[in-house]
């Protein structure tokens, strides 16, 4: 007998990620991440499929891994999590045939980020460094002396800076790369040669990386392109002496412009486009059941594979050296990384409304999840032309257990971006909602990825078309559903979504009840508090508090908070830093002098990303707050 879909059964779920063929394409390494109730905590070990006997086994038990590579020699490297009061990563040595991990090296850091294979036992590390000539901070107090001075998931980052360093497991040594006060983004690697973006700061930090070669041979390092100069995306070696960039000339749509795909010239770093493109690369299909990262972009001889979202969904496509673009068929859902061997491709992704598996080649090769021992509702996809003339995409899912005729309420979600997508892949939170007896209805508005540029520009537009788009939208839904009852509904969305969420309640009393989860309530304020605020709020409003501000006003939501009437909850973490909790404070004070029904909770010790990556306990606050909720107020 199916079991409902509850709060809890996410911490029944396994997560793969991150599949990388070994030297010889004879076997597949990937990671798998369990939920841990009882650390409330994620906990991840290796497995290896087989590609010979189509076999699948674990290889570490302990639950710590976080990074690993396949060495040359066909053994793989890994780093296990530090304890929480280790100062260094600890890094292990397995051969899968031996089945036994030994350790080899410590490396002076708990935060590493990447680690890349150089050859003849060398590796490349990304890890957070601090500058010299910043003190250690206190324990009784911080101190504030440049921008960001904060990042969401890491928390106050005085001198903190991403570096590269070198190290060799012959001589047991270890190199910084990158200049003192470089800040690293990205990094490709190719022979002793190192392309790398970073942008050089003490004080400020500006918007734009640059772009650096460094020849590990002699030690040169050269500029390819100086910082704040353009907006650039991946990068990686591509031919003999050039390098492919994403990156963009001037457009009237400003950074919401797609990034074109060119090569530079690592000589002197001029560039040349090589295919125009009108698309995100990454996946950037929501979701609240995935976890762990992997490649998203790799050259395998004379094509470049990448990632990139079409539409509502995230599909692999290779670029030619003749600049033309082909499709990598993976399936409809989202494909979040994976790894080429020759021509084989291994996907880790979330396809046909499933949880996330890996495939090989389009066919399943493991089995991890099991969705068909739940009620599900299944999504049922709705398209029609809004009154700007745009073709939205959504959809509706029934509640489980469906009676026609019988009136029901039901939730708008909105998604977070704005430019993120909502597509046709499992998504926990609404099917919880489903089983719990609601219509579930979400869409694509204007903002979004994956429909082009013209789509996905509202800078200096939020408020306006969204929200009018969001509106004939549930207008639709309505007309389409009638088995919706129109006077119990809810609103619910984070992020970009929390912001539409608080313009929704101060523009209309539609909705009986609504959820605004890490929100946007004054730009003025998100400018100067975001760990994204100077760069996101000029480019997203077209405006700045000291140029603009009776615009960013008439954009926040607080300035409309005094209309709003509808029974309201906040939820917030306490360590959000790309949307501060002062954000969701601001909203919650207005309601509550007017006489508002409201409520907020913040949560304790998360970040921006509670509701995909939070500590599984947590993540089971966050979600009984909303459905109790909504249950008071839309079942009443």
């Amino acid at each position: 007998m199916k079991q409902p879909m509850t709060i809890d059964t996410f911490s029944q779920f396994l997560f793969p990620s991150n599949p990388r063929f070994s030297p010889d394409g004879t076997q597949i390494a990937f990671l798998v991440q369990r939920v841990s109730l009882e650390a409330n905590a994620y906990l991840g070990d290796l497995h290896l499929y087989d590609c010979t006997s189509a076999s699948h086994r674990q290889l570490t038990y302990r639950g710590n891994v976080s990074h690993f590579l396949w060495t040359q020699r066909g053994c793989l490297l890994f780093s296990v999590t530090p304890d929480k009061d280790a100062a260094e990563t600890s890094f292990y040595l397995l051969n899968p045939s031996l089945g036994e991990a030994v350790p080899v090296f410590t490396f002076p850091s708990r935060s590493v980020e990447d680690i890349l294979e150089m050859g003849q036992d060398r590796y490349l590390i990304r890890a957070t460094r601090s500058l010299p000539e910043k003190e250690e901070p206190a324990a009784e107090y911080e101190i504030i002396d440049e921008f960001p001075f904060w990042k969401n998931g890491k928390g106050f980052t005085r001198g903190q800076r991403s570096a590269l360093y070198l190290y060799d497991a012959v001589s047991q040594t270890l190199s910084l790369i990158t200049d003192e006060t470089e800040d690293c983004q990205a990094v490709s690697v190719c022979g002793n040669q190192i392309l790398y973006k970073a942008y050089p700061w003490t004080d400020v930090c500006g918007q734009y990386s640059g772009i650096y070669l460094k020849d590990l041979t002699n030690g040169r390092r050269l500029c390819l392109l100086p910082p704040d100069t353009r907006r650039t995306g991946l990068i990686s070696f591509w031919e003999d002496g050039r390098a492919l960039v994403t990156t963009c000339q001037d457009s009237p749509y400003g950074n919401s412009r797609y990034l074109d795909f060119y090569t530079m010239d690592l000589s002197n770093g001029s560039m040349e486009q090589l295919a125009p493109y009108d698309y995100a690369c990454g996946s950037t299909v929501g979701t609240d059941a995935r976890l762990g990262g992997g490649i998203t972009w790799k050259q395998e001889g004379d094509l470049f594979y990448f990632i990139t979202t079409r539409g509502s969904t995230s599909c692999l496509y290779t670029l030619s050296r003749d600049g033309s673009l082909e499709e990598v068929p993976t399936g409809s859902g989202s494909c979040d990384s994976f790894d080429v061997f020759q021509k084989n491709v291994v996907v880790c992704g979330l396809f046909d409304e499933k949880l996330p598996e890996l495939y090989l080649n389009g066919a399943p090769i493991t089995a991890l999840n099991h969705t068909s021992q739940w009620t599900l509702s299944r999504p049922e996809p709705l398209s029609f032309t809004a009154s700007d003339g745009f073709r939205l995409t959504g959809w509706i899912m029934k509640p489980v257990g469906y009676e026609p005729g019988k009136q029901y309420p039901a939730i708008l979600n909105i998604h977070g971006g704005p430019r993120t997508v909502f597509g046709t892949v499992f998504h926990h939170e609404m099917q919880v909602w489903a089983n719990a007896g609601y219509f579930v209805f979400y869409t694509n508005p204007r903002g979004s990825d994956g429909f082009g540029t013209e789509f996905g520009y509202i800078n200096g537009l939020y408020g306006t078309v969204d929200y009018q788009n969001l509106m004939e939208f549930t207008d639709y839904v309505l007309a389409h559903e009638p088995d919706i009852d129109p006077k119990r509904i809810g609103v619910t969305g984070g992020s970009y979504g929390g912001f539409m969420t608080n313009w929704i309640i101060g523009h209309t009393d539609r909705f009986r009840a609504a959820v605004s989860q890490r929100s946007i309530a004054s730009w003025i304020s998100f400018e100067h508090m975001s760990d994204i605020g100077p760069m996101f709020t000029k480019d997203n409003q077209d405006a700045t508090t000291a140029e603009h501000a009776e615009k960013l006003w008439f954009h926040s939501p607080l300035k409309y908070a005094s209309a709003c009437k509808t029974p309201t909850l906040f939820i917030h973490s306490d360590q959000d830093y790309r949307c501060c909790l002062a954000e969701g404070i601001q909203m919650y004070t207005a309601l509550k002098i007017n006489g508002v029904p409201s409520r907020m909770c913040i949560i304790k010790g998360e970040n921006h990303e509670l509701s995909r990556s939070g500590r599984p306990k947590n993540r089971i606050i966050r979600m009984t707050e909303i459905l109790n909720w909504m249950d008071r107020y839309l079942k009443a």
